[in-house]
C-alpha cells in the first residue's frame, strides 16, 4: 500500500521487524553469553568433567554409562527414577544403592568399597535436609581414580 505522498505504509513496520530481530535475536543472545562466559565459565560451557587431559562429560546431563561395570543414570531395575527428560545426571542414593551388586559382579570391587564410594557423594536437594541424590559421572569418575587396575581402559 502507498501513502499519498509516494512512500510505503510497510516501511515502519519492517524497520521495527528488522531492528527487533537484530536486537533480540542477535545483540541480545551476544551480551548474555559474554556476561555468563567472563561470570560463570564453569556452568555457561556446560560443566564439563575432566579426566587428566580429556574431556569426559558433563555433570550436568546424562552421560550415557551402559557398561556393568559404571553406574547407569537410568538403572533397568528401577525406571521410575528417570526424569521426564531422559538426560537427568542424578539418581536416588537408593538407585545408586541398587547398582552396587552389578558393578562388583563385572568388576570385583568389594561391595562394602562400592557403598563407601557412594555414600561420600551423596548430595542434598536442601542441602543437609532434602532428599539423597548422587550424580552419576561423579561416582564413574570416582570409581577410574580410585581403581586404577579395573578401569585401565578409560584413564
Amino acid at each position: 500500500m502507498v501513502m499519498s505522498n509516494g512512500k510505503s505504509m510497510y516501511r515502519p513496520v519492517i524497520a521495527l521487524a528488522l531492528l527487533s530481530l537484530l536486537m533480540c535475536g542477535l545483540l541480545f543472545p551476544l551480551v548474555v553469553t559474554g556476561i555468563s562466559q567472563a561470570v560463570f565459565p564453569s556452568q555457561a560451557n556446560g560443566s564439563l568433567a575432566q579426566l587428566g587431559n580429556r574431556t569426559v562429560g558433563s555433570y550436568s546431563i546424562d552421560n550415557g554409562f551402559t557398561l556393568p561395570m559404571f553406574f547407569h543414570a537410568r538403572n533397568e531395575s528401577n525406571p521410575a527414577t528417570a526424569s521426564a527428560s531422559g538426560v537427568d545426571p542424578d539418581i536416588t542414593l537408593q538407585d545408586a544403592l541398587s547398582q552396587i551388586p552389578r558393578i562388583h559382579t563385572a568388576t570385583g570391587i568389594s561391595t562394602s568399597a562400592l557403598t563407601d564410594v557412594v555414600m561420600s557423594h551423596e548430595e542434598r536437594t536442601l542441602l543437609i535436609a532434602g532428599d539423597p541424590y548422587v550424580n552419576v559421572l561423579t561416582l564413574n569418575l570416582a570409581l577410574v581414580s580410585a581403581y586404577p587396575g579395573v578401569y585401565a581402559a578409560y584413564r
